[in-house]
């Protein structure tokens, strides 16, 4: 039979509150769950910051990656196989995929990998083919199997289906996070009726595409999306939360390079500081560390690294106004003087943070970060995409939303402006 066929002598299930249950059959699948670089997973929250808004938001990459294999398997083996654009042999590369896709996230997800600027789908490729336990399961199928895996994840991979079902407008990894997230969160945006969705998809040559009778699940999942963007991920706590959290890592860095010396060590980020990650390092590295580090952040000498590591650990978060970057930058530049004369740091203190989210988009060949359009299978089994047929899905097509604030530490200000007449000028500049 061969390790790449192998079946469990019984099926494994994971009991999960979204999809009720995963199903394990494979022999691959089952001993990869089992590597530690899979296991860290369980070390890295899903939404990183959120549960300082959403309480229930605890969830962790682990859990989500177990969802998106599922959607897969549920796609492969109850709806595309047997179909002559499908080929069977892709089966297990896709399965891997989905399970693997975001086993390269660090902690904290995108703050960390913004100061240490870092690519999570780069450190996926490094860890499937590097000296991990995850590269000697994918080994075990065939010499080749881990550079397919990093490919579909890297999206070379030739078959352009199988990238599709893993990463595109329409994909198991969206359609996962966008129910658990609500699900933890106790929101309802994110819910839609992914059961309809799987019942109508279809391989087509390139991507997955939906028969045209689901359309309007798919305009669910759409609005759904753009929802969950707007009410849990760019939620404003949150991002003062994501915030401060950036600030921690800048600060330490900062301090790092200016040759301070800290009270303990910070042996987990030095090879982070110096610019040169080693792999062992990077897996070594998940929240309980970080949380670790900060915790004895409070105790530094250093105010700023002080602060704000206590700021984010007890909740203590920075306020924040509307702010429009492009009409607003003097007062922006008249702020910043203003903090300086009042001694407190406006590299740190005064954050302008900026969220953009683009719903849904049809092919602009040739343009940076091309996104591949929703295509319905219509009853003739032409391809039209998804827009030309769908009056809610044109009426968000191309359409991208921004929306900065400006973050600060209202609690300083408030308790320092019977003593400092700086303080009482940028508060009313602030409301103003």
């Amino acid at each position: 039979m061969g390790y790449k066929n192998e079946k469990l002598k019984e099926e494994k299930v994971f009991k999960d509150p979204v999809h009720r249950y995963i199903h394990v059959r494979d022999r691959v699948i089952w001993d990869i769950i089992g590597t530690r670089e899979f296991q860290r997973l369980r070390r890295i929250k899903q939404l990183g910051t959120t549960y300082l808004v959403f309480h229930g938001a605890e969830h962790s990459r682990f859990q989500h990656s177990l969802g998106v294999y599922e959607i897969v398997r549920r796609i492969i083996d109850d709806g595309f196989s047997g179909r002559p654009e499908w080929d069977e042999e892709e089966r297990l590369v896709t399965l891997c995929a989905a399970l693997l896709h975001d086993l390269g996230h660090g902690p904290y997800s995108h703050a960390f990998e913004n100061v240490f600027n870092l690519d999570h789908e780069l450190f996926t490729q490094k860890i499937l083919l590097g000296n991990t336990e995850v590269n000697q399961v994918l080994q075990r199928v065939s010499e080749k199997f881990p550079q397919k895996v990093a490919d579909v994840i890297g999206k070379t991979y030739p078959d352009k289906l199988v990238v599709s079902l893993i990463s595109s407008q329409i994909d198991a990894d969206r359609m996962d996070y966008l129910q658990r997230d609500a699900y933890y969160t106790g929101v309802s945006y994110g819910h839609f009726d992914m059961e309809r969705i799987l019942r109508v998809m279809r391989p087509a040559e390139d991507q997955a595409v939906v028969k045209s009778s689901g359309m309007h699940a798919v305009e669910d999942y759409i609005m759904s999306r753009y929802q969950m963007y707007w009410q849990v991920y760019f939620h404003p706590v949150s991002r003062s939360a994501e915030v401060i959290l950036t600030k921690i890592l800048h600060r330490a860095k900062h301090l790092f390079e200016a040759g301070y010396t800290f009270g303990q060590e910070p042996v987990h980020f030095l090879t982070f500081f110096n610019k040169d990650i080693d792999l062992e390092d990077y897996i070594a590295l998940d929240e309980g560390v970080i949380t670790t580090y900060f915790q004895m952040w409070t105790k530094e000498s250093d105010w700023i690294l002080r602060d704000l590591s206590y700021r984010f650990l007890n909740r203590k978060l920075f306020q924040y106004v509307e702010f429009n970057p492009a009409a607003e930058y003097r007062k922006l530049h008249e702020l910043e003087k203003l903090f300086k004369e009042a001694g407190i740091d406006p590299e740190y203190y005064l954050v302008v943070d900026s969220s953009s989210d683009l719903p849904y988009d049809f092919y602009r060949p040739g343009e940076e970060n091309e996104r591949l359009p929703i295509f319905l299978k219509m009853p003739n089994s032409e391809l039209r995409e998804l827009s030309r047929s769908s009056d809610i899905v044109d009426a968000v097509s191309g359409k991208r939303r921004t929306d900065h604030k400006l973050y600060f530490p209202a609690d300083l200000l408030e308790e320092g402006k019977e003593k400092n007449p700086v303080y009482r000028q940028i508060l009313q500049m602030l409301k103003n």
